[in-house]
């Protein structure tokens, strides 16, 4: 097949892809959703996320285990999501004598293909031994700059580890895991979410409990809803219920703030805060509402300029409830519902505060060689494609086998190695041209195994040896007529 259009003849550069001013993830999977691949959310939403959230537990020492808790216990008399024995997160199966290619991991393999890092959030029972830790962090070694969640919200009294410990023993417990992540897994960072400000008293809840673990961990975090319907799913939320909370945005706004002034404070430290969980109810709010709420958080954090937040985690991609950028099809769970927040969320998304920072470099020569480092440092190479008009046709042919993540005229496609063929048309369906115009093709290369080669390392390699060839047309093969 002849493609007349070529590449060869146009400049290339080097290209750096660094942080966002402020970053963007998304919860993918939950105890109220299912976890949806990564070239379907890429299709919906047209650009990578910096990292995607996986929500696990481990409970080895507890009967029924491995079983998921609803599984396992199917018969228990729960009047509320986290009434089981042990959390209803998806098991995780890894560890000592564990499954390598097991869920969890093909999760994290399909994040990484797709040029995003992973955020590993596991609830664990604080009672399990060194050696079942030790296993974790090494399980961990190969996924590049994984952050690292471990027994979120630790200062309330849902998780099972809550339930079985006292609240000095969860604290102990994460600077204990922390510590022996740090040491076998040195590409891992952690985040603690603990408690947030109390204005009325001045301090952090249980603070003092807590100040080792704000000392150790690598990244300060609070989960806030705007909006939740906590007794999801065994009520409805109705006027003037109690299994609902309504907080708003501006309280929100102000308790991550201080929270964040105040673990400067108590530990002369200086770390990245991030919202780890954030979204508004639309049990409580409805469609619309919800929409506007989450804009309108997004617009504050661009308009003052607030970069003491590093980056924010959407709860979730699809949803069983109203959490979701889709609500999960009861007849089907593989069938999302699009909810109007779909569309807010892929404006935010798109602004130029939350998006990575491109720097182009010098002009380079092909073969180039690609360095992925991670979602916040990859070294890529850009083209510059002069357009004549708003193309009908524009399409990419290649003939190697690389894993390749791209970007036009500000949307995302993947190409997997295997993969020869690639439209670039949908990245003009909702920003044609109206004449002549000069875009940027940018390509960037990470690992194709989802896996690094070298354990703990933070940096894979490729080289590109040829460009692509590129089909571009302006006007239809055969135009209609009637």
């Amino acid at each position: 097949m002849e493609v007349k259009n070529t590449l060869e003849n146009l400049k290339t550069y080097s290209l750096h892809m660094g942080k966002a001013k402020c970053a963007v993830d998304l919860g993918d999977g939950s105890e109220r959703g299912e976890y949806v691949n990564q070239d379907y959310i890429l299709s919906k939403l047209g650009r990578p996320h910096r990292a995607i959230n996986l929500m696990y537990c481990y409970y080895p020492l507890d009967e029924g285990w491995p079983e998921r808790a609803s599984v396992a216990f199917p018969s228990t008399d729960s009047s509320n999501a986290w009434g089981y024995p042990y959390d209803d997160y998806f098991p995780y199966r890894g560890g000592l004598d564990g499954d390598k290619n097991a869920e969890v991991f093909e999760q994290m393999r399909d994040i990484r293909r797709h040029g995003q890092d992973v955020i590993f959030t596991l609830t664990v029972d604080p009672h399990v031994s060194d050696d079942r830790l030790i296993a974790i962090a090494e399980d961990l070694r190969p996924f590049g700059r994984v952050m690292m969640r471990i027994n979120h919200e630790c200062t309330g009294s849902w998780f099972s580890f809550n339930k079985r410990c006292t609240y000095k023993e969860v604290a102990d417990f994460f600077t204990r895991f922390s510590k022996i992540v740090h040491e076998h897994a040195p590409n891992v960072k952690t985040i603690l979410c603990a408690g947030a400000y109390r204005g009325r008293e001045g301090k952090l809840e249980m603070e003092e409990l807590f100040m080792e673990a704000a000392k150790e961990t690598d990244i300060w975090s609070i989960d806030q809803y705007f909006t939740l319907h906590y007794g999801y799913p065994n009520d409805i939320a109705e006027k003037g219920g109690h299994s609902y909370t309504y907080n708003g945005n501006e309280p929100v706004w102000n308790s991550v703030r201080d929270t964040l002034k105040r673990y400067r404070e108590i530990t002369g430290q200086d770390k990245p805060m991030v919202m780890s969980e954030l979204n508004t109810d639309g049990d409580v709010t409805g469609p619309y509402d919800q929409a506007k709420m989450v804009r309108a958080f997004c617009e504050k954090i661009r308009d003052e300029k607030a970069d003491w937040l590093s980056g924010f985690t959407f709860y979730q991609f699809r949803d069983q409830g109203r959490l979701g950028l889709e609500f999960e099809d009861p007849n089907n769970k593989e069938v999302g519902i699009e909810w109007p927040i779909l569309r807010d969320y892929k404006e935010i998304i798109s602004d130029d505060w939350f998006k990575p920072e491109m720097t182009v470099g010098e002009e380079i020569k092909l073969p180039a060689r690609l360095r992925w480092g991670g979602s916040e440092d990859a070294e890529g190479i850009a083209v510059p494609i002069e357009f004549e008009g708003d193309p009908t046709f524009c399409e990419l042919y290649f003939e190697g086998e690389e894993n390749l993540m791209i970007e036009i005229n500000g949307r995302w496609f993947y190409k997997a190695p295997k993969t020869k063929f690639v439209d670039l048309m949908p990245a003009f369906f909702d920003s044609r041209l109206d004449g002549k115009k000069t875009l940027t093709l940018k390509l960037f290369a990470p690992p194709a195994s989802g896996e690094n080669d070298v354990p703990a390392s933070t940096d894979t390699y490729s080289t590109l040896s040829a460009l692509p060839k590129i089909r571009i047309r302006y006007e239809p093969v055969q135009a209609f007529t009637f």
